[in-house]
């Protein structure tokens, strides 16, 4: 009558449960740092939504251009220049020329962020802003990290803000863009 188990057992149950352990490991870290980052992505919202005011006294204190003010406003959270690196969409292919940032900044909190202002606003949407959370740590996807605003006269809004929730959900997903992601996340949308 045998009692208890021989080391061979006890050998194999261990590399059982450290195997186990190596696939499950990365799915937690990924959801967890998904998490930071679109909890990040909520109070930077917050705080551009805020600051139209500020950039609307610089207008009218400086008399200046709206750039200008925006420039100058953004200035206030800008540490130094940064390198220009490549941000890809979730889908892991790269976006065209509407989504290509140039001039990356470094801001306080390690974040990289660019503004691009259009030569001929569009729908009275006068450019967009990119904003890297982590900076230029990895993943640097749309959607994972890196998320945008749109830029207008007088507010900043979350890129697919007018589009249906299915389509801000499907985007959200391995096979789309991630830059829905933006406004997704910020009105409660599941990290999937």
């Amino acid at each position: 009558m045998k009692k208890g188990f021989t080391i061979i057992e006890v050998s194999i149950l261990f590399v059982i449960f450290l195997i186990v352990a190596f696939l499950v490991a990365p799915l937690s870290l990924d959801d967890t740092m998904q998490a930071k980052n679109t909890s990040t992505w909520r109070s930077v919202q917050e705080d551009f939504s805020n600051i139209f005011y500020s950039i609307n006294t610089q207008k009218e204190e400086n008399n200046m251009e709206f750039s200008e003010a925006l420039e100058a406003i953004l200035s206030n959270e800008i540490k130094e220049d940064a390198k220009s690196y490549k941000i890809k969409y979730l889908d892991g292919t790269f976006p065209g020329n509407t989504y290509r940032f140039k001039d990356f900044k470094t801001t306080y909190s390690n974040a990289t962020l660019a503004v691009k202002l259009f030569e001929q606003p569009e729908d009275e949407q006068l450019g967009l802003l990119m904003y890297d959370v982590n900076g230029q740590v990895g993943p640097n996807a749309w959607g994972k990290d890196v998320f945008g605003l749109k830029i207008y006269t007088g507010k900043f809004e979350p890129l697919c803000k007018d589009e249906p929730l299915s389509k801000q959900k499907q985007d959200c997903s391995k096979n789309g863009t991630g830059l829905c992601c933006s406004n997704y996340y910020l009105i409660g949308g599941s990290i999937d």
